[in-house]
């Protein structure tokens, strides 16, 4: 990449970046699991434990 092409990739960059941060954000955004994580204990989807006697 040239210095200049460079220097307009980046600009782009930090407009797209502006305008992400000034979007009104969800107000329940603590209960949302997609920016929250689950937790192991509640999720349906984690790895079975093996159960084994000895």
């Amino acid at each position: 990449m040239s210095g200049s092409s460079s220097v307009a990739a980046m600009k782009k960059v930090v407009q797209q970046l502006r305008l992400e941060a000034g979007l009104n954000r969800v107000k329940n955004a603590q209960h949302d699991p997609l920016q929250t994580g689950v937790s192991s204990s509640t999720n349906p989807f984690r790895p079975q434990k093996v159960c084994s006697f000895l």
